[in-house]
């Protein structure tokens, strides 16, 4: 490599250890650092239980909520995995935590104090509301992870090369060491960085025949939006953070992620090239370049990571609301595109339990659910899935 393209790597890696801060997608743009009551921290849809609801989380990484924003969670629904024909909108409205307004579409309406944890129910009982102040449930060794990105881009500036896709061919003690680096914080046992964080929360359940207009297989992402634009969108973890803008200046990269939360799924292509690109380094990290999920190892060129990339672009949860077996992230995903048809039982999406980090890096780096490990396995409280409002209180 020549000193132009290591500087790039380094670069690159840099911006990738700083991303994941605190939460999944944070303070990632000029516009949502302005507001932080407009930046969702994270998303988590699943099904209940007694397979009548779909359950939503949205997290506000600001303390409070804001009366000048809409809050919306996008439910599209289809037969199948990455094909949807009909929408269903949850639009919130929160002056405040004991004056709030939820619609969801045309079926029911929620209004008024939605601040007690037993949720405020919606007028034709097709809908329960809570808005307030929760323990997050992410969790995340953002120190150790920052540690491993540092061991991959000194290797980067020094003896490692990229192969041809733009994969860097770490040596096995490298690939050891960056992998052995994430498992620890400060070379000392993980801590997750966020315990003791308490956003604002936003939580909804709805009965499930009120959004499958379309199928069974539901598609969700949210969004945060003021009378002038859509500020903030989110769907998977990591992917607006983690995925762009890896080798720009701040000012192309704040740009490009100015775009992507102003997007929808649907108009996602824009941005598979630059995932592309960062989906390369991704795949090194273990030592083996073309063992990612889906990695094209006859092409060679970035290219070959086009496939992943453009299920991330399509930045959506996917449930598969048959299901009432929850707590396999990306399990839709891998049903769909992996072959693992042992994964067909679960609802995929995401729980507040999930290690959904866990997975998302594990399926960048080795094509699989497992592997790529930060050493934190679960959260300081426990939440529950079944228990409205799900998230344990602050």
């Amino acid at each position: 490599m020549t000193q132009q393209i290591r500087n790039r790597a380094l670069v690159g890696a840099a911006m990738l250890a700083a991303s994941p801060l605190f939460a999944a997608d944070h303070l990632d743009t000029p516009s949502v650092i302005a507001d932080p009551r407009a930046d969702i921290g994270d998303v988590f849809a699943w099904t209940s239980h007694d397979a009548r609801r779909l359950n939503l989380v949205m997290t506000i990484v600001g303390h409070t909520f804001s009366e000048q924003l809409e809050y919306v969670f996008h439910i599209d629904s289809g037969r199948r995995f990455g094909q949807t024909n009909a929408t269903t909108d949850i639009v919130c409205r929160i002056a405040t935590a004991h004056n709030v307004f939820c619609k969801v579409g045309n079926a029911d309406v929620a209004s008024g104090d939605a601040s007690d944890s037993k949720g405020l129910e919606g007028r034709n009982k097709h809908l329960r509301v809570f808005a307030g102040l929760r323990d997050d449930p992410f969790y995340n060794n953002v120190k150790g992870t920052r540690e491993a990105y540092a061991v991959a881009a000194d290797a980067m500036m020094g003896s490692a090369k990229n192969d041809v896709a733009g994969c860097p061919m770490f040596s096995e003690a490298t690939a050891r060491s960056i992998l052995d680096t994430w498992r620890h914080t400060g070379g000392g046992p993980a801590k997750n960085f966020l315990v003791g964080w308490t956003p604002a929360s936003l939580v909804v359940s709805v009965d499930l025949d009120v959004v499958d207009r379309g199928g069974t297989m539901l598609a969700v992402w949210a969004t945060t939006a003021n009378a002038n634009k859509q500020i903030d969108r989110m769907g998977r973890p990591l992917t607006g953070n983690a995925l762009l803008g890896s080798f720009s200046d701040e000012a192309t990269s704040d740009r490009l992620k100015e775009r992507y939360n102003g997007a929808t799924p649907a108009t996602g292509a824009e941005f598979i090239a630059e995932m592309e690109r960062t989906l390369g380094i991704y795949d090194g990290f273990d030592g083996k370049c073309g063992n990612q999920l889906l990695a094209d190892m006859k092409t060679a060129s970035p290219a070959r990571y086009r496939a992943l990339a453009t299920v991330l672009a399509d930045d959506r949860l996917w449930v598969n609301s048959e299901s009432t077996i929850c707590g396999e992230f990306f399990s839709v995903e891998f049903a769909a595109l992996a072959g693992q048809d042992a994964m067909m039982m679960y609802c995929g999406g995401r729980t507040p339990n999930d290690d959904a980090i866990d997975v998302y890096r594990s399926v960048l780096s080795m094509g699989q659910a497992t592997g790529i490990d930060d050493g934190v396995d679960r959260d300081d409280h426990e939440h529950s899935i079944t228990e409205f409002p799900f998230l344990a209180a602050p």
